[in-house]
């Protein structure tokens, strides 16, 4: 029997849920379906205009263009507290009524609803609202997105969709995410057989894009607790791409890397940035490959080297933390698709729609074509 929604769900945090919503909700609108768009159950939230919603929510109304509705797009927010004020008196909640509230209003306006799940399956189990319980709740089959790779994939896989296949959840497909160019033909071959012997379509191989996991200025600066001392208003513009340190200046990586982080001693900042301008001068370059500037350890920073980092409009944080600190800190970011990274929202719904079987996925789904539509 086909399913009239899509419920996405991942195998745990960070593997793809956000990238491959984002692609199956474009390629849908490509394919001129009129898709709606619910979080049914959020934990990170944001504060928009007078509503408070999940932040993916408020992703998907800038991407889709819709006006954001908090009972509709973001029906349940398990936010600090919810769940032990839910535990010691249930009764006071609830939360199903919401979610079936929200499901029949997104439904009555849309043609096909796509619903993004949150973090890995068991998440709101405290308060009966696995991602098993939503889905089957508004009546979706599943889209299970999983980490690239071949035993592991399928342990993990076969582990987390027991409790949707428990509870009668159909489950549409699988998209691997983040596999290696050079292994995906494998993982396609492999994780595609296995997954054919257990009646699951193996939607997709999605490559590993590095670009997805580099981090705004405003991410590293607000990691290291830093201070801004120059040009604050481009925390928001500047990406990262790697680090490179001031104590010994890699200069085939500055002659041919771009959105480089300097971290270096607040006592050789300038003697860093005129290394950085001779490099410069000898490529012919007009531009900086640094976009942004960490300076570390205690004690005055007198920067006499103000017109480089004025002209490119580098941001220059200070840090108590030392050069080590810094790069520890900046490898344990974890960067995820949000309102900030618009070149992201667009890298990732052009991996979806370039290797993502959509015609398996919709066959298996009687989507009603509106009249007015």
């Amino acid at each position: 029997m086909k399913v009239k929604s899509i419920y996405v769900a991942a195998t745990s945090q960070h593997v793809g849920k956000t990238t491959s919503t984002l692609g199956l909700v474009a390629a849908c609108k490509n394919r001129g379906i009129q898709v709606g768009y619910c979080k049914p159950v959020g934990q990170e939230t944001v504060d928009f205009k007078d509503i408070r919603v999940d932040k993916d929510a408020l992703l998907f109304s800038d991407v889709m263009d819709f006006n954001l509705e908090a009972e509709v797009h973001s029906p349940v927010i398990l936010g600090k507290g919810a769940t032990s004020a839910f535990i010691e008196n249930p009764e006071k909640y609830n939360y199903p009524d919401r979610l079936l509230k929200a499901a029949e209003l997104i439904e009555e306006r849309s043609e096909l609803v796509i619903y993004e799940g949150t973090g890995h399956p068991g998440v709101g189990s405290v308060v009966n609202l696995s991602n098993a319980d939503v889905a089957k709740m508004v009546n979706a089959g599943v889209v299970m997105v999983v980490e690239g790779g071949i035993g592991s994939t399928i342990d993990m896989l076969s582990m987390c969709i027991a409790r949707f296949q428990q509870l009668n959840v159909p489950l549409l497909g699988v998209i691997v995410n983040k596999v290696l160019p050079s292994k995906i033909d494998k993982v396609e071959y492999y994780v595609g057989k296995k997954l054919k012997e257990m009646g699951i379509p193996l939607l997709g191989v999605l490559p590993y894009d590095k670009s997805l996991a580099y981090p705004l200025m405003k991410t590293v600066c607000e990691a290291v607790n830093g201070i801004v001392i120059y040009n604050g208003d481009q925390l928001a513009v500047k990406k990262v791409a790697n680090i490179i340190a001031g104590s010994l200046l890699d200069t085939d990586r500055l002659k041919t890397s771009n959105d480089l982080l300097l971290v270096v001693s607040a006592r050789l900042v300038d003697k860093a940035i005129l290394k950085i301008e001779e490099v410069d001068k000898l490529m012919g370059r007009d531009d900086s490959p640094i976009s942004g500037i960490i300076a570390t350890g205690q004690g005055e920073m007198e920067v006499k080297s103000l017109d480089y980092i004025k002209r490119h409009k580098i941001p220059l944080i200070r840090t108590s933390l030392d050069t080590f600190g810094v790069v520890l800190t900046y490898g344990n970011i974890e960067v995820k698709i949000n309102r900030a990274t618009p070149w992201k929202v667009q890298k990732a719904i052009q991996l979806v729609q370039q290797n993502v079987d959509l015609d398996k996925l919709l066959e298996q789904v009687d989507y009603q074509v509106m009249s007015n539509s």
